[in-house]
């Protein structure tokens, strides 16, 4: 059990805490978001302060989200990072990074080495906010990136594929091996850089139309359009938008499901609720 305390912390399992201690991959990291004066950076999660230390130390300033109280009063008596950060101890999940943004009067800088256990929904929550985002550096297990990453026509083409790259473009940085963290995860991770587009290019009226969509098309992924989505699409619909209702969920592109969104919500269903 010893072996999950990590500099006098033990890594709560509720938090899914991994401590990341590889010098390497941290400068790795640390170079990638390239963090400089002036900006609104923001970590969640920052731990021990693994890449918190070395981004602090090319900064003034920046905030930092984390949940565990320990930690969070841990960095605020930090000897050198204690006067740099603003400290908010809550969950991200209900984060207003919009609000922080418009206090900051700039777009923020998003960085930090996700929990596996949360980091799905989290991306979600902060898609929701990317007018208030200029990018987003994570550590994810490398499934995740795999799935952020992904193109039509594989395995791990889903919904968050889809929805990730409707906001943002999406690349790959690095991978990291579980001997990197302390406790060691059972599971590899990457990084992964997440742009949100200035310009939508391919926007939708309702982005509620196309989660259903996608939540819809991917919740039945073996099926072919024509039952997956036959409810809510025609064959002729289909045709008219020459998408082959033939073809599953993960045949069909970002922009085939943006074309879908819209026809949808210009042609709502009676039976709808």
């Amino acid at each position: 059990m010893n072996n999950r305390v990590h500099q006098g912390h033990f890594a709560r399992k509720r938090f899914g805490q991994n401590f990341l201690n590889d010098q390497y991959i941290i400068d790795c990291i640390v170079n990638a978001i390239h963090p400089q004066r002036g900006e609104a950076i923001v970590e969640i999660g920052p731990g021990l302060g693994a890449l918190t230390e070395p981004v602090g130390e090319r900064i003034d300033e920046m905030t930092v989200v984390e949940i565990d109280r320990d930690l969070a009063a841990r960095l605020q008596t930090h000897p050198f990072l204690g006067p740099k950060l603003t400290i908010f101890q809550q969950d991200a999940m209900t984060f207003d990074f919009a609000a922080l943004a418009a206090e900051k009067g700039q777009p923020l800088r998003v960085f930090g080495n996700l929990p596996y256990n949360i980091s799905t929904p989290l991306m979600f929550h902060l898609f929701s906010y990317v007018g208030s985002i200029r990018d987003m550096h994570f550590m994810l297990q490398k499934e995740v990136v795999n799935r952020l990453v992904a193109g039509p026509g594989s395995k791990a083409y889903g919904r968050l594929t889809v929805m990730a790259q409707y906001y943002c473009q999406v690349i790959p940085v690095l991978e990291v091996p579980p001997e990197s963290f302390t406790p060691a995860p059972k599971v590899d991770s990457a990084v992964v850089r997440l742009m949100p587009y200035a310009t939508l290019p391919h926007p939708v009226e309702s982005v509620r139309v196309l989660s259903r969509i996608t939540t819809e098309a991917f919740g039945k992924r073996r099926k072919t359009l024509r039952n997956s989505l036959g409810h809510l699409f025609t064959a002729e619909a289909l045709e008219e938008m020459n998408i082959d209702a033939t073809l599953r969920a993960e045949n069909i592109t970002v922009a085939q499901y943006c074309q879908l969104a819209n026809w949808l919500s210009a042609n709502p269903q009676p039976q709808e609720s």
